[in-house]
């Protein structure tokens, strides 16, 4: 399989609900289901390369889901922004695993979460009374922790929400990546693979029937791609206080010593988001993580190189 199925779930918020899109690789009819949630701004389509690894390492026997958290790629947008948080992502991710478990019995279920796609995974592992149709047998935390840098957190909210139009997808991709060198290396081929899910045309946007681009964006009738997701999804992150922060670190911490699954830490050896000394935290407490360091990497690895794809497979399918 070369490309995965596209599929939608109906979740619940206080405005009447929306549609969550996910990407389906593998045998629908496995029970053996890993789920992948991506970071702030990307989408389900970041885990093509680690998706399809899974499945030719069981043969075809597994059901790899990737979904877009709303928001972002082809799910809905939300009318209200202070809903984008980790809360109700948690929420949706839940529903998504019922529906699949309701499609066909899961009896062994993997997660892989990377930076806001890991903070849910925690709500989703360490909540005692969360619903799930299986526990998460093996987790995968990718370059997050309870504790977050604020400068890292900072850096991140000074650029969400904040591109305009491109002219061409290469001009989209060349922006994206002047504020994502911190993911490593990429030939300018694995950038461009990895760009292309990223945007969308403009005149789809507009009539997408969710969330209209701002009118200035409009201004410029020869720019034809937008970044494929709602701007507002920075809105929660750049009106966080301190306050919250740490009420948020408190809570995070909490959940993450209640974890039982096997717990794998992946982590960018120059990652400004999760520090090494937090990470030796995660390694000492709670599930007490297997860590595993990627030189020449920040925030966050991206599963592109054949060598981070290795570690995540023998870990969740050992």
């Amino acid at each position: 399989m070369t490309q995965p199925a596209l599929h939608f779930v109906s979740c619940a918020d206080p405005q009447g609900g929306h549609r969550m899109a996910y990407w389906q690789w593998g045998d629908p009819g496995s029970a053996r289901v890993v789920v992948c949630v991506h970071g702030l701004t990307r989408q389900g389509r970041d885990f093509d390369l680690l998706a399809q690894s899974l499945v030719e390492a069981v043969g075809g026997e597994l059901r790899v889901v990737c979904p877009d958290i709303v928001g972002r790629g082809q799910s809905d947008w939300l009318a209200d922004p202070a809903l984008y948080q980790v809360p109700l992502y948690a929420a949706d991710v839940l529903s998504l695993l019922n529906q699949l478990h309701a499609e066909c019995a899961i009896t062994q279920l993997g997660y892989v979460g990377t930076s806001m796609g890991g903070l849910i995974g925690l709500v989703l592992a360490g909540y005692k009374d969360m619903p799930l149709p299986v526990p998460i047998r093996r987790l995968v935390i990718n370059d997050v922790g309870p504790t977050l840098d604020p400068a890292a957190v900072q850096r991140i909210g000074s650029y969400v929400g904040q591109a305009g139009r491109f002219a061409s997808l290469q001009e989209a991709a060349d922006a994206m990546w002047a504020v994502s060198r911190s993911f490593g290396p990429h030939s300018p081929e694995e950038w461009l693979a990895l760009s292309v899910p990223m945007v969308v045309a403009a005149s789809q946007r507009s009539a997408d029937g969710t969330r209209k681009v701002a009118a200035e964006q409009h201004d410029a009738p020869q720019a034809s791609f937008l970044l494929h997701y709602d701007p507002a999804i920075g809105v929660p992150l750049r009106a966080m206080t301190p306050q919250d922060a740490a009420q948020g670190e408190a809570v995070m911490w909490s959940l993450y010593d209640a974890i039982v699954a096997q717990t794998l830490l992946l982590r960018g050896a120059q990652s400004d988001l999760l520090s090494a000394g937090t990470a030796q935290d995660m390694v000492q407490r709670g599930p007490k993580a297997r860590l595993i360091e990627f030189e020449g990497v920040g925030h966050a690895p991206t599963f592109v190189p054949a060598a981070q794809r290795a570690v995540v497979t023998s870990f969740l399918l050992d």
